[in-house]
Order: C-alpha cells, then sequence, then structure tokens
C-alpha cells in the first residue's frame, strides 16, 4: 500500500459487471480532475487469442478438462504483482492492452485478439486504477492484494453471473449455449480457487441480487434489468461509513447487517458514486500531504 502512489483494484469474474465499477470511477475521476493510470487484468492473460486455442486444444487431447483464463498457468501473477508494487514505491510501472474487437485493434493496425507492446505508464498520474480478474489474488507464490489501497469485489450472485456470460456471449459473440455451458463447466476449478477468495481480501463487495426467478439460467431470455435486482454492499470495515447518510441520499435502501446495505439495483451507480467519492479525496488529500 502507497499513500504517496495509491492503487485501486476492482476484480471480478468474467461478465460480472467490472465495466460499471469501471465507468463510475471514470466519471468520479473526471470530475475530480484526477489523473488515473489504467491497467486493464485481460492484457495479463498469458497467451492472445490465437495462441489460447491451441493451448486449449493440446489440453483438451491430454485429457486436461479444466483449462481456463481464470487460473494462474494462463495469467500473468507476478506481472500484476510487479506492477503494483513498482507503481505504489515509484509511481511508475509497465502495461499492455489487449484488444479485443476490430474497433480497439485498428487504431494499432493489429488484428483483436492481441496484445500491444508494453509501456511505460506516464509519469505524474495520481493513482492506478485497476480492473479485471485478478486484483486481489492471493497464492503461495504471490500477493497481489497487499500492494493495493482500496479492493472492490463485484459478485453477482452465480445463476446471475452465468446468464450475463450466456447474453454476452451468444449475443455478441455468436456462441452456442453449449459451448457457453462448456466453458463454464471448464472455468469451475480455477473459479473456486482463484476468483472466489479473493472477495475475501476485498474492503467492499458489490453483489446483484435479481428479484426476479433465475433458477434456470439456461433457458433465460433476457438479463435482469437493474430495476428487477436489488445490490447488496458489503463492508468489510463499516468504521467511518455513514450509512445513515447513504440511506438519506438513497430511497428503497436498507441495512441488512451492521456492515451490509442492500440499495435498488438502479442506484447502484449512485450508491458508487457517494461511497468512493470520500476515499478518492481522501487518497488525494493524503497524497498532497505527504508530497509537501
Amino acid at each position: 500500500m502507497s499513500e504517496r502512489h495509491p492503487i485501486i483494484a476492482v476484480t471480478g469474474s468474467s461478465g460480472a459487471g467490472t465495466s460499471t465499477v469501471t465507468r463510475t470511477f471514470s466519471n468520479i475521476f473526471r470530475r475530480e480532475g484526477v489523473k488515473a493510470a489504467v491497467a486493464e487484468g485481460d492484457s495479463f492473460h498469458r497467451y492472445d487469442r490465437v495462441e489460447m486455442k491451441k493451448r486449449l486444444l493440446e489440453a483438451e487431447q491430454r485429457g486436461d478438462k479444466h483449462f481456463s483464463h481464470f487460473g494462474p498457468d494462463n495469467n500473468l501473477f507476478g506481472d500484476i504483482e510487479t506492477l503494483f508494487k513498482t507503481y505504489g514505491e515509484t509511481g511508475s510501472g509497465r502495461v499492455r492492452k489487449y484488444l479485443h474487437n476490430d474497433e480497439e485493434a485498428e487504431p494499432f493496425g493489429q488484428q483483436q485478439g492481441t496484445f500491444t507492446e508494453w509501456q511505460d505508464i506516464p509519469t505524474g498520474t495520481d493513482m492506478l486504477f485497476y480492473e479485471g480478474l485478478h486484483g486481489a489474488v492471493v497464492t503461495e507464490e504471490h500477493n497481489i492484494a497487499k500492494y493495493s489501497d482500496l479492493r472492490i469485489g463485484v459478485v453477482p450472485v452465480i445463476n446471475l453471473e452465468w446468464i450475463q456470460k450466456l447474453w454476452r456471449d451468444k449475443h455478441q459473440r455468436g456462441y452456442s449455449t453449449e459451448a457457453v455451458t462448456d466453458t463454464i463447466l471448464r472455468r469451475m476449478p480455477d473459479y473456486i480457487n482463484y476468483i472466489c477468495p479473493q472477495f475475501a481480501h476485498t474492503h467492499v463487495n458489490f453483489q446483484r441480487v435479481p428479484m426476479v426467478d433465475t433458477s434456470n439460467p439456461f433457458i433465460a431470455r433476457d438479463i435482469p434489468s437493474a430495476d428487477e435486482s436489488m445490490v447488496v454492499i458489503r463492508f468489510a470495515d463499516p468504521k467511518g461509513i455513514d450509512f445513515q447518510y447513504l440511506r438519506s441520499m438513497i430511497d428503497g435502501s436498507f441495512m441488512s447487517r451492521s456492515n451490509t446495505i442492500a440499495v435498488p439495483g438502479g442506484k447502484m451507480e449512485l450508491a458508487m458514486q457517494l461511497i468512493f467519492t470520500p476515499f478518492i479525496w481522501r487518497m488525494i488529500e493524503r497524497r498532497n500531504r505527504i508530497a509537501k
């Protein structure tokens, strides 16, 4: 952790909704005049899309049914840890981008599914913002979590997470239900061993809970909307959180435990703004005080 060069890590499974948190922080950074360096979790995959497909085929041929993007063999945990440690100490580090589609790839003159070259983070940034699969991983070899100042988990209930993945992969990527189901099953051991444990190391978790029947996610025709959901927000340490203020500002919210507030799904981004803006203020205030 570093007061001079703070790090925010947003972590969650593929399709969990971490992009919503990223959008909220982008708005906070813009409004508060914060210059943030951005690290994308997908850029720390070990293999590009073509190589990953080749490795997956080889794994299937040798009987490995659990080869996935979630585990340590296919990700650069050490590089994430090094980035966090280096940025916290010096405000510098190296990042790259994973180019998901043609729109992202065109400015670089590359094919989709490839990585850009590693580049140094520009000097003078106020903080580092990471969003991806492994922002709070702790293993015997690596402890990524200990280097970040604010860790946020985004964790829909599992059936909703599956519905979101099924809908995205079928409608945006053209996969069949069977292919997506196979991916879910293949990822499960790594999901249990490397994704779920992170949420014991986060400071705040956001869990969206649908208020409609999602008992069979594999036949769901659409994703439950925000208005059909509640969001459970749990704080690892509630000290300093003004729950009374949050309840007064968010209609329909209520406390379910002493460290947990539930809000209507449509108010999730408002809740994030109210919760995290003061965090950003404190980080910048500490940073400026130390820099004097």
